[in-house]
């Protein structure tokens, strides 16, 4: 096995190529969306088909990566990653051939499993570079920089190629994205060290239960969107999820050889990083759907006025990396975690309570959440697998990524319920009687209030077990790049 760098220089060809893994997961979706109404028209989808064109890709993303997490700690993280992008590659080339909607759903589902095969190895391999913990947050800052900058372009960008170009081009985007990527982690990273990997047999069991519930977990909130909490759908499916949830666990705790072994879990640096990343999940989602709504449906704003709206957002989480490697060497891992995660609660709580007030409290709030996540993204993933063996690394970063799907799915379904439960009438209507808009503030107030109760009791829990963790040697210390 290769001995650890000292430098990110040192690992520049294989920062590359994570750094494109993360882009993909970021660029995809954001780039599709402004693509939609085309899709629509050219392969007269219907308006659900059209929802599972970009649903398909993250549900079968979010349901399969514990699963491929577990596959990599056995048979090799960047063999499995190679593997996840040449299926990234030849998922993307097949949509030259797609004419229908349920062909094009097809390939958005066989890219979520290229997705779920590649995304966990990212934080894995990374962490795998270095042994200091101040370069393995500069190289997750890294990464996750090129993923935001991705996420902040896509639309724009996807806009650009429309206006010369079919919208089959957004998505073959990926393949030259594989490719770079395949050729950095191919040449910068070394082999997968068998004394490395985790030998005992996978829990078949296990990686059904857990992904039937994250999948369960993940319908569900469209369901409360779309069908409304009067309807049958979307409770019964949130049941299920349950269900599930409690069959998986006592599963893990009967099975010889668990899927994911609970103890592991119960960590306090595993468990804390967990619960942060939730917090920050629930945020994002939640945050991002109710601002959206207010800006072009309760103020009036046109959409590219609305876009203008979320650029304080943007603007954090494309320009703060620096800021957050200084803020993370002035402050430790953990106190970072914890203050930044303390940081989501307070703009959660600014929206909720000042939000209807003006745009100003808007703003502050999505610049709060956005630093805060900029940081929590950059820790959260590293305390995780600090707390976890070197061979469960892979399942490791695979929990870090569904705890953020599952809790932006419980975001949105949290928000969409209570909106959906105050407000009455259609909400895209184009003319509101006094009454709704009375409905939307209070519903809009209602849901800033839970999330931000949620997250703080997620927080909370998050600082206990940081607490009860035993203390890093590693003081903070600058380290240059």
């Amino acid at each position: 096995m290769t001995s650890p760098l000292t430098s990110l220089r040192g690992a520049w060809l294989a920062l590359a190529g994570l750094s494109a893994v993360f882009l993909f997961e970021m660029l995809d979706n954001s780039i599709l969306n402004v693509a939609l109404p085309t899709i629509g028209h050219d392969l007269h989808a219907s308006t659900v088909a059209l929802q599972w064109v970009t649903g398909a890709y993250g549900v079968v993303f979010g349901g399969l990566m514990l699963g491929f997490g577990a596959v990599a700690d056995r048979f090799g993280r960047r063999r499995v990653m190679l593997a996840g992008l040449v299926l990234l590659g030849l998922a993307s080339l097949a949509t030259v051939f797609v004419t229908t909607a349920g062909q094009l759903i097809a390939v958005r589902a066989v890219m979520g499993v290229a997705a779920a095969m590649t995304t966990p190895g990212s934080i894995a391999l990374a962490f795998r570079l270095f042994t200091d913990d101040r370069l393995r947050v500069r190289a997750m800052t890294l990464i996750s920089t090129v993923g935001l900058v991705g996420l902040a372009v896509g639309p724009t960008a996807g806009g650009f190629v429309l206006a010369v170009a079919p919208w089959q081009f957004l998505l073959l985007v990926n393949v030259p994205i594989a490719a770079l990527a395949f050729a950095g982690i191919r040449a910068g990273i070394a082999a997968d060290d068998p004394a490395d990997l985790h030998h005992d047999p996978i829990d078949v069991a296990g990686v059904v239960l857990g992904t039937a519930t994250v999948v369960l977990a993940l319908v569900a909130p469209t369901l409360f969107v779309n069908e409304g909490a009067g309807s049958w759908a979307p409770w019964a499916a949130t049941a299920a999820a349950v269900l599930g949830a409690v069959l998986f666990v006592a599963r893990q705790r009967s099975a010889a050889h668990p899927l994911l072994d609970l103890s592991l879990v119960a960590r306090p640096l595993v468990s804390a990083g967990l619960a942060f990343k939730a917090a920050t999940g629930l945020a994002v989602a939640g945050l991002g759907y109710m601002v959206t709504l207010q800006l072009q449906l309760a103020w009036g704003w046109s959409p590219a006025l609305a876009a203008v709206g979320m650029l304080p957002q943007v603007v954090v989480l494309v320009f703060a990396g620096p800021f957050v490697n200084r803020f993370v060497d002035r402050v430790g891992l953990d106190r970072a975690a914890w203050l930044s995660s303390a940081t989501v609660v307070g703009g959660l709580a600014v929206y909720g309570l000042f939000g209807r007030f003006g745009y100003a409290w808007v703003a502050l709030a999505l610049v709060l959440v956005a630093a805060a996540i900029r940081v929590v993204g950059a820790v959260a993933g590293v305390n995780v697998l600090r707390g976890l063996p070197q061979n469960r690394t892979s399942i490791g970063a695979a929990l870090v990524d569904t705890a953020s799907e599952v809790s932006s799915g419980a975001g949105l379904a949290v928000t969409g319920t209570i909106l959906a439960a105050i407000f009455t009438g259609s909400l895209a209507g184009s003319d509101w009687t006094a009454r709704q808009a009375a409905e939307f503030g209070s519903a809009v107030t209602t849901a800033g209030l839970v999330l931000t109760a949620v997250a703080a009791a997620l927080v909370g829990w998050g600082i206990l077990r940081t607490r009860s963790a035993t203390p890093s040697p590693a003081e903070p210390v600058a380290v240059g790049s």
